[in-house]
C-alpha cells in the first residue's frame, strides 16, 4: 500500500477490524518512512455485473450511481453517515450475492426500496417517487397508504 502522504511504497498494518457486519475490513496503516497513519477499507468484489436498463441497453454495474441516489433520498434527513454507509454496503452485498451476471434496474430498485423503507420512510418515498415515476397524485397517495399496512 502506498502512503498517501509521502508516496512511500511500504506500510505496516497497525490494526484491522471488520465493519458493516463483516462485509468490509478496515485497516489502520502506518507508513514506514514518514510514520503517518491512514485507514484503508477492503471489500470483496464478487463478480462483474451488467445492468439491464429499462430501454434494454446493458451497462456495467456502478456502485457510485446507487450511492448518489441513496444520498439524494436521505438529504437533510436525520440519518448518520455510518448508517448511510451500512445501508449502501447492505444493498451492494445483496446485489452482488444474487449470483447473476446481469441484473435489471427494476431488481436493483426493489432491493434499494426494501432496505430504504426500513431505515427512513421519507427517504423511501423520495426514492420511490423517482424510481416508480408516479404519473399522478393518486399513485403517490397509493404508495403512502401502503405504510398503514
Amino acid at each position: 500500500m502506498i502512503c498517501p502522504f509521502c508516496n512511500y511504497s511500504d506500510t505496516k498494518v497497525v490494526d484491522s477490524r471488520d465493519t458493516n457486519d463483516g462485509k468490509i475490513t478496515r485497516r489502520r496503516r502506518e507508513c514506514l518512512k514518514c510514520n503517518a497513519r491512514f485507514s484503508t477499507y477492503e471489500e470483496v468484489e464478487l463478480l462483474r455485473l451488467s445492468v439491464i436498463k429499462r430501454n434494454r441497453n446493458k451497462v456495467d454495474y456502478d456502485k457510485k450511481k446507487i450511492e448518489i441516489g441513496i444520498k439524494k433520498a436521505l438529504e437533510k434527513r436525520p440519518v448518520s453517515s455510518e448508517k448511510i454507509a451500512k445501508l449502501i454496503g447492505d444493498i451492494e452485498y445483496t446485489i452482488q450475492t444474487t449470483e447473476k451476471s446481469e441484473i435489471t434496474t427494476k431488481e436493483i430498485g426493489k432491493i434499494i426500496l426494501k432496505k430504504l423503507r426500513k431505515l427512513d420512510e421519507v427517504a423511501y418515498v423520495r426514492f420511490a417517487s423517482v424510481y416508480k415515476s408516479f404519473g399522478s397524485i393518486e399513485s403517490f397517495k397509493k404508495e403512502l397508504d401502503s405504510f398503514d399496512k
